[in-house]
């Protein structure tokens, strides 16, 4: 036990705890993004080779926290038009990730996201184009194919959920149950590689509790806050992330 430890920077576990309450305060009353937002701060405090699998274990530990706090708001139809063609993606993705650039793919979700500024005219738009529920089987192949390949990708979903109709709670809670069971694979797949090795598992670990921490007070923040209000936060985060997305690929 004491071998495992003398690799862990103690601080580290500090400073990841406090980064994951902050990031998913903001994820949950802004309707996700957290993970996202912790891409260049976990790149610099970590180092790159070390960001995906200690993000998306701390993501995972966060979820079912998430889950139990906004279960009764889940709508269990996108659920199942959603999930199963998502891992089936995922899947796939994991098949040709070597063989695919995924350069363009994500400067091009990048300005999907910087375009929904525009498309929900500055947050006083509550739709910008029609989405049926048989939309989310297409969806979820093809973003989580784009997201195995490009890394964190959760704010893409967002305009879907939101011109089905979902609102506040009831697309936190959806989102959150489908990104939970592609979470179960992924973590398999890290694990089963190698990729999660002891010191990557305590910095998780330590991610995770904090997003626990965060979820908790982030849903205080957003069962107060209007749904005009929510959805401005919800489009702000999107271009953010657009604009991250873009910048780490052409810098």
């Amino acid at each position: 036990m004491a071998e495992i430890f003398q690799d862990i920077n103690i601080l580290y576990l500090f400073i990841l705890f406090a980064a994951g309450i902050i990031a998913f305060i903001i994820s949950t009353i802004s309707g996700g993004g957290g993970a996202l937002i912790l891409v260049p701060f976990l790149n610099f405090l970590i180092s790159t080779t070390k960001t995906a699998p200690v993000l998306n274990l701390g993501t995972f530990i966060g979820r079912p926290a998430r889950l139990i706090i906004f279960w009764k708001h889940i709508n269990w139809k996108v659920f199942w038009y959603y999930v199963p063609a998502a891992m089936l993606g995922a899947w796939i993705a994991g098949w040709f990730f070597v063989k695919v650039n995924a350069g363009w793919l994500q400067i091009l979700v990048g300005l999907f996201l910087v375009s929904t500024v525009f498309q929900y005219r500055f947050g006083k738009k509550e739709r910008s184009f029609p989405v049926r529920l048989w939309y989310f089987i297409p969806l979820g192949f093809i973003v989580s194919l784009l997201g195995t390949i490009i890394g964190a990708l959760g704010p893409i979903l967002n305009p879907f959920y939101l011109n089905l109709g979902l609102d506040k709670e009831e697309l936190i809670a959806t989102k959150t149950v489908n990104s939970f069971f592609l979470g179960i694979s992924q973590i398999g797949s890290y694990a089963f590689f190698g990729l999660l090795y002891a010191e990557l598992w305590i910095y998780g670990i330590a991610l995770g509790l904090g997003a626990v921490v965060g979820n908790i007070i982030g849903k205080k923040f957003l069962s107060k806050m209007k749904s005009s209000t929510f959805r401005k936060l919800l489009i702000i985060l999107m271009v953010i992330s657009g604009i991250l997305l873009i910048y780490n690929q052409l810098k």
